[in-house]
């Protein structure tokens, strides 16, 4: 058992923020996307015990250490430790059995690296389009035709000059006040 100051080195795989606050030890933290820390062991234990604590250790926060990791998530599958290259991998030339044990058994941050690279590497593989989409109702040819005509419209908001734009002179100085001469002559006011 790891002693309570050891400092784990933890990283967010989310796409998106991440946060926990720990009143007993008086601790807020906040992870932004691929952001790493070392935190206390204590903190991470007292972290597990909170309402949510579990979900956000096993499918947001990456822990680098494999002793505390089975202390505080014992069931872990190999696939926890994904990273983006070997998702790149198993989405480029993994075969469709070890891609479908993926999508079984990893946990959430892996999942929403598999789709957003699978829509960035555009994957040719409809088997595997087709899983991702029955596993998570993500539908990775739709993002993919999106994304197409996105860059189309893009190219065609180009603004492009027909002429030359015409040139001010500033010899002239700049008249400040009345634009035009007074009127002459006499005015009548007629009042009812």
């Amino acid at each position: 058992m790891l002693d309570k100051s050891t400092l784990i080195k933890v990283t967010n795989r989310g796409k998106g923020s991440v946060g926990y606050t720990i009143p007993e030890l008086n601790v807020r933290r906040h992870f932004n996307y691929g952001e790493i820390k070392e935190i206390p062991m204590q903190e991470l234990r007292q972290l597990s015990y909170l309402p949510g604590g579990q979900v956000l250790l096993k499918n947001s926060l990456l822990i680098h250490n494999e002793e505390a990791l089975k202390e505080l998530n014992p069931d872990y599958e190999p696939e926890y430790f994904y990273t983006e290259e070997d998702v790149k991998n198993l989405l480029l030339m993994g075969t469709q059995a070890q891609f479908l044990d993926c999508l079984d058994f990893a946990p959430g941050g892996v999942i929403e690296l598999i789709k957003s690279l699978a829509v960035k590497l555009e994957i040719n593989d409809l088997a595997k389009r087709e899983a991702i989409f029955e596993k998570t109702g993500f539908n990775v040819t739709k993002a993919i035709e999106i994304n197409k005509l996105s860059e189309i419209v893009e190219e065609e908001e180009i603004k492009t000059r027909r002429t030359i734009a015409p040139t001010v002179s500033k010899s002239e100085p700049e008249v400040v006040g009345r634009r035009t001469a007074a009127p002459t002559g006499k005015y009548t006011i007629k009042t009812k």
